[in-house]
């Protein structure tokens, strides 16, 4: 893609003011590192707040009469409880395809005081086969509205909290709980905020006017112990979160349960069913799936980086990795991939073939490093 073509999210002049290395990540020009670097920016969020520039997500409003109603057409869609969501709250599902493949994975949030609209945040990459995907579902009762003209800042670490609790002009944002979100105003800004985000840390999702993204960022910026966070630094934190990235752990031929996201399908979908793909997933939760996603501790210092063979400790290919890399938290390599069932016990030994050559690792416990969420 040329350098015209790539779109630009309303804080790109502000990465290339601070000097923030830009490249191209799904369609847009995108900051990857500052100058301090990957690693200092990764410990910066784990240790302080890190500002994210998340803009080049997909943010939509589905509205209609009433919540039921707008549930009740969501939930032909994702295998998530979204009818018993409640006000001000937040929950993670994924868009099936027939065959119970993961099409994109998203936050679903039900506005407090917004009877009717469910606000929804999908990955940058599939926002386009996302939102075609529920124009062509679409009841004539319901629309879809596109956000486009809203920019999306994540402040992420355990400084997040007394920071925007301190630049807000109403009190109480610094004790919502985890996946709760509410309107919120900074100045003459007003934003919606969740308490969510991607690295595993305290932190929040700031989703407000384009025209406002840069001046509330340089304000974030203002503030001790805020700095910028590119890209390299989002993924090496989400890895040790052990949280799955759309096109590595996820894709349209990985369901659910395999990619050990259970958890998500709430105990009424499980019994009803009625999402796409739902005899496979019931099939799965009822007697396991074939492969499950597993955290990876190479021994040594070599990483297992995405597409490295994972091996039986008899030598048969077993598995392969689908992230991997450095933990900056943890001073070691980490991974994670799909290895068949039988193999997937935690502590059980394998070979990583790196470079032609078996290494050795073990299956581990995810995430790599605990979170960190505030639960109230």
């Amino acid at each position: 893609m040329s350098d015209e073509a790539m779109r630009k999210t309303p804080l790109h002049a502000l990465h290339l003011e601070l000097g923030a290395r830009m490249a191209p990540f799904a369609g847009y020009d995108m900051p990857i590192q500052y100058p301090s670097g990957v690693l200092a920016e990764h410990l910066h969020t784990r240790g302080a707040a890190g500002l994210f520039d998340v803009s080049h997500m997909g943010q939509a409003l589905l509205e209609g009469e009433d919540h039921a109603s707008v549930a009740a057409f969501l939930e032909t869609l994702v295998p998530a409880d979204i009818l018993d969501l409640p006000p001000g709250r937040q929950r993670y599902t994924q868009f099936l395809n027939a065959s119970g493949g993961v099409i994109d994975d998203l936050m679903v949030t039900r506005p407090p005081g917004a009877d009717g609209a469910l606000r929804l945040v999908v990955n940058a990459a599939r926002k386009d086969v996302d939102f075609a995907l529920v124009r062509e579902r679409l009841p004539t009762s319901i629309r879809l509205r596109l956000l486009d003209e809203a920019a999306l800042i994540a402040l992420q670490g355990p400084v997040a909290a007394p920071t925007l609790a301190r630049l807000a002009r109403e009190e109480g944002l610094d004790r919502i709980a985890f996946m709760s979100a509410r309107p919120a105003r900074f100045g003459d800004v007003e934003s919606f905020v969740s308490r969510s985000g991607y690295t595993g840390e305290d932190g929040y999702e700031i989703s407000l006017p384009a025209s406002s993204a840069e001046r509330f960022a340089r304000l974030l910026l203002a503030q001790p112990d805020v700095a910028p966070i590119g890209l390299g630094a989002r993924d090496s934190l989400r890895l040790e979160a052990g949280l799955c990235l759309y096109g590595h752990e996820l894709d349209e031929t990985v369901d659910p349960v395999e990619a050990s996201l259970a958890w998500s399908i709430q105990k009424r979908r499980r019994i009803e069913g009625g999402f796409p793909g739902a005899a496979r997933i019931r099939s799965a939760l009822a007697n396991g799936p074939g492969r499950l996603r597993i955290g990876l501790r190479p021994d040594g210092r070599a990483p297992a980086r995405e597409g490295t063979e994972i091996l039986s400790v008899e030598g048969k290919p077993i598995g392969v990795v689908t992230s991997g890399g450095f933990g900056p938290s943890l001073g070691s390599p980490i991974a994670m991939g799909y290895v068949d069932r039988a193999h997937a016990q935690i502590g059980g030994a394998v070979g990583l073939v790196v470079r032609g050559k078996a290494l050795s690792g073990r299956i581990v416990a995810l995430p790599f490093r605990p979170h960190n969420y505030y639960r109230g």
